[in-house]
């Protein structure tokens, strides 16, 4: 009973801030959003001495080495998370924002208007940079957060919350606008997906065992992305330098990712030249291969493909591997075995570009691009909440304008209905 009264208690104060925050200003937002980067960069020796808590645990109870990745904050991911929240106090303010307006026969002025959504609450696992940029986002849009990180990354989340919350009150902003829950058993998970009357909102990020648990027990309308199975289609027409070089960034840069490539596609016609090139190049980087059958009949010594190889996101350095006979086909595989994340083509054939641009249902297409580059902060968006691979509200990288809904606002001089 304690912790679901402590869990509400939290709701309750994110509920008042809420309120608070729908009328706050752009430039007090925007210094407090600069005050909390001052104090995250400022403090991140302690950021780092408990960081190291939380990774020394992580790999004494044997977690992969992508959730160890994703755990780690290093100096460079401290300088992303404190940049990622300057450019979001440097973006424009969304709330009251008016964006249409229209005359009706009888003089009235009917409008849509930019508002927070409320109290969002944020369930994510091993980031705790996480902590930060979704703080940062909601904050923007004036709303309150609620934060439930993963167990594994509790002494982490704990100062970046406490950093943020401190800092933030120095420029009079609610209470209960940062909040953190400090409660690692999963039951208070449960209990936070049961305040729909006081949580708008609830987006879930971390794998995709979490993505269904908080799906299926949720009261509260939630944003999902379960996995991120990224393709790249190497068409018949593309450039074979930049190819390769695009592959290897898409699987190697950082392959623990979910906008990691995690299969390849080559047009038949370009693949008896191109796969033993790009094979070479991945091998370089100790990627493992499993390929289809007509690309092991070009390199004989890769492993065999099986089903579920079509379906995996490896967070790891492996790759599958198919050779298709033409675009429509590359398409028809996405569909089949994506999860609406992020594709890629290359080719020189403008034509094709935008044929696989139109028929990719994906969240993000890129063409002749990495696929690591689906993500808000290379978009410009500041920091971002996450990636839905849900159509409703939001498709994609979430930036702060996904995190308020509209109202219609009417001005009339008079009018009366018949």
């Amino acid at each position: 009973m304690e912790l679901k009264a402590e869990v509400r208690r939290i709701g309750e104060r994110s509920r008042e801030a809420a309120y608070a925050l729908a009328g706050l200003d752009s430039g007090t937002k925007s210094s407090a959003l600069e005050r909390m980067a001052d104090a995250l960069w400022r403090q991140r020796e302690e950021i780092f001495l408990e960081n190291r808590k939380d990774v020394e645990a992580a790999r004494e109870k044997g977690l992969s080495t992508a959730m160890v990745d994703r755990l780690t904050m290093s100096e460079k991911v401290m300088r992303e998370m404190t940049d990622g929240v300057r450019q979001v106090a440097s973006l424009h303010d969304p709330v009251g924002e008016i964006v249409r307006m229209w005359r009706r026969p009888n003089g009235l002025l009917v409008g849509k208007m930019r508002i927070p959504l409320g109290v969002i609450g944020i369930i994510y696992e091993s980031r705790p940079n996480v902590t930060a940029d979704a703080a940062a986002l909601c904050l923007k849009a004036g709303n309150a957060v609620i934060l439930r990180g993963g167990s594994e990354a509790i002494h982490s989340n704990m100062v970046i919350a406490r950093v943020l919350q401190e800092s933030g009150a120095e420029v009079g902003i609610p209470q209960g606008a940062i909040q953190l829950i400090p409660i690692t058993d999963r039951a208070a998970v449960t209990e936070l997906l049961k305040l729909e009357d006081l949580v708008d909102l609830i987006i879930p990020r971390g794998g995709e065992e979490l993505i269904r648990y908080v799906a299926g027990n949720s009261r509260i309308p939630v944003i999902k992305h379960y996995k991120g199975v990224c393709h790249v289609f190497v068409d018949q027409s593309a450039d074979p330098e930049m190819a390769v070089a695009i592959c290897v960034n898409a699987k190697v840069q950082r392959p623990g990712t979910c906008n990691a490539m995690e299969t390849l596609l080559v047009h038949s016609a370009f693949a008896e030249s191109f796969v033993p090139r790009v094979v070479e190049a991945l091998r370089a980087e100790k990627v493992e291969i499993r390929g289809c059958e007509a690309s092991r009949r070009i390199v004989p010594d890769l492993v065999p493909a099986v089903e579920d190889d079509w379906y995996a996101e490896y967070l790891d350095l492996i790759l599958a591997l198919k050779v298709v006979d033409s675009m429509e086909e590359a398409v028809a595989h996405i569909r089949k075995y994506g999860s609406l994340h992020t594709e890629s083509i290359v080719t020189r054939d403008l034509r094709q570009a935008h044929r696989f641009l139109q028929m990719v249902d994906s969240s993000t297409v890129l063409v002749n691009a990495s696929t690591r580059f689906s993500d808000g902060f290379q978009f410009g968006l500041g920091a971002e909440i996450g990636i839905s691979t849900s159509k409703i509200h939001a498709f994609g990288p979430m930036g702060h304008e996904d995190l308020t809904s509209t109202k219609f606002i009417v001005f009339g001089d008079g009018q009366l209905r018949t």
